[in-house]
């Protein structure tokens, strides 16, 4: 694979150079699709324009300015308003352009020399009219990114330097053979200053960007409506508008379908994915996820410091009665490593690290540890009944095997993130989704510097660990990188900073009305891009 050099990368662009590679085939194959005319598609190739497609949320969206949002659930609506300099293909194996038409990296990696788009136009707002978009804008939204993003999905860039309105010059700290795919995530979506600040700490709930539509009224928890921007830079919308309605409870997705409520269920799950399974008028697909679902170990405060209270809880875990709570139909399946094995980083031998199922000798260790009867720990997670469900038996297994009394707290996903970010809890359980980059897994859960964001819940900090991450970011070579990375792996589940249980597939519920749809592995709707304009019939 060649080393980082100065070049220009056309339409299709930048491949291997920086990491970008196309997913293993577990992650690309399709385990469960009944889609007609093939996988990635709805329906008839018949396109039909006009009318509203009503997509459901499993959770509610809560920080919709990019650099605030935390969960897949607000990005899905930042990606419907709102553009990148590039995005990922479709099917997650190249990086290809999109405000920017072309760019060229220097030969020692840090400056990356991006060419604009001239016809882009700013959805109308508030505070300007539709004007068009320049290099001053990609200068203030990615500087902005860099110092106030949640999850420091920018922390690698150093400044912009404005060449003329349509070129641009980023420049990095570091070189950081994961700045493309950085730019790919809606937290660095390219947006209006005078929109920004005329709003303020209410932007999200007034988002204006470039792209194919335009938000028309956000209703905490109910529902977001978008309607057609006519001003957009690319292909014209098939679609008048989109609106994402929140249905939190699984139970109700399959109904909302069925009824016409909603024309598109993401994350189908529950009962409703067997559901909509067995009724052939309407479509479910489904393929293995980019994402693990884990409960994160306080490492640095609390009981859960000791590693020896870490290994005994692993050990006391059956992973396979959790799945089954977790996934009581299907849609799912056992996970053990902090990585998805669609990345190329994903070391199978490393599974065999983690403690196997012990409750004897979990008890033992826990003893050794100062506590021979018990203690009590608490857990945040989500408010969703699959979450409790989860934790439900987690609490039960520590309690049968280790005395342990799990105390559990139920949040809503922006309560969740904000304790997560605090570094305060015992125990914190979610999923982690996003690129087929360890980068996006590794560096953002186990570095010490993620410490403070939702991803570093643990307080993980492990010198080590913090070098193999950094050498990965600074070669190019991507084989050279996953070995690095898989080094980082290995150190990391010694530690046993976490319980990974599961992994779930992308799966989506749709009605035989929806046209062009094309599943993606890290869970994302895109309704109109480059590869992509859903339509849908009467």
């Amino acid at each position: 694979m060649s080393e980082l050099t100065s070049k220009t990368v056309s339409r299709r662009g930048f491949l291997s150079g920086l990491g970008v590679v196309g997913l293993t085939g577990a992650a690309l194959s399709v385990v469960g699709c009944s889609s007609e005319g093939g996988s990635g598609s709805a329906g008839s190739a018949e396109v039909a324009e006009g009318g509203t497609l009503n997509i459901s949320l499993a959770a509610s969206p809560a920080l919709l300015d990019p650099v605030k949002y935390t969960g897949v659930y607000e990005s899905q609506i930042i990606n419907t308003v709102c553009d990148t300099l590039v995005q990922y293909s479709m099917d997650l194996t190249e990086i290809v352009p999109c405000l920017a038409t072309e760019w060229t990296v220097s030969d020692d990696g840090m400056t990356y020399t991006f060419t604009l788009r001239d016809d882009v136009t700013f959805q109308p707002g508030e505070y300007q009219d539709g004007r068009a978009m320049t290099a001053e804008d990609v200068k203030y939204s990615l500087e902005r990114s860099n110092v106030e993003s949640t999850n420091n999905r920018l922390d690698m860039l150093d400044h912009c330097n404005v060449i003329s309105d349509t070129e641009i010059e980023c420049v990095l700290k570091t070189p950081n053979s994961a700045f493309l795919t950085a730019l790919t995530d809606g937290g660095n979506a390219i947006l209006p200053q005078e929109e920004v600040e005329g709003w303020g700490d209410s932007f999200g709930e007034h988002l204006v960007g470039t792209g194919p539509f335009q938000m028309a009224q956000f209703t905490r928890d109910q529902q977001t409506e978008l309607t057609r921007h006519e001003g957009y830079w690319g292909e014209r919308p098939n679609l008048d508008g989109v609106v994402w309605k929140v249905i939190t409870d699984s139970t109700q997705q399959a109904n909302a379908l069925f009824t016409g409520e909603v024309d598109l269920v993401t994350d189908l799950g529950g009962e409703s994915l067997q559901t909509v399974s067995e009724n052939s008028d309407y479509i479910v697909e489904q393929q293995e996820g980019l994402n693990f679902s884990y409960i994160y170990m306080n490492m640095q405060n609390g009981p859960t410091a000791n590693a020896d209270v870490r290994r005994a809880i692993l050990m006391s875990i059956d992973r396979d009665e959790i799945l089954a709570a977790a996934y009581p139909y299907g849609g799912g399946s056992v996970a053990s490593v902090p990585l998805p094995r669609g990345s190329w980083g994903y070391d199978e031998s490393v599974e065999e690290l983690v403690p196997s199922y012990d409750p004897e000798g979990a008890k033992e260790l826990l003893a050794g540890a100062g506590y021979p009867d018990g203690l009590e720990l608490e857990l945040f997670t989500g408010n969703t009944p699959a979450s409790l469900d989860v934790a439900t038996v987690v609490q039960q297994q520590l309690k049968a095997n280790l005395n342990i009394d799990l105390v559990i707290h139920q949040n809503d996903w922006a309560t969740l993130s904000s304790n997560a970010s605090s570094g305060q809890c015992n125990m914190v359980c979610m999923s982690w989704t996003w690129y087929p980059d360890p980068y996006f897994f590794l560096n953002k859960q186990f570095s010490t510097a993620e410490i403070g964001g939702n991803g570093n819940a643990g307080l993980f900090s492990v010198p080590e660990v913090d070098d193999l991450l950094q050498q990965a970011l600074e070669v190019t070579d991507q084989d050279e990188r996953a070995d690095l990375y898989k080094q980082a792996l290995r150190l990391i589940v010694e530690q046993n900073p976490m319980i990974v249980y599961s992994t779930a597939n992308s799966k989506n519920g749709l009605s035989k009305s929806v046209q062009g749809f094309v599943q993606r592995a890290d869970n994302l709707v895109y309704v109109v891009n480059s590869e992509v304009n859903i339509s849908k019939t009467a």
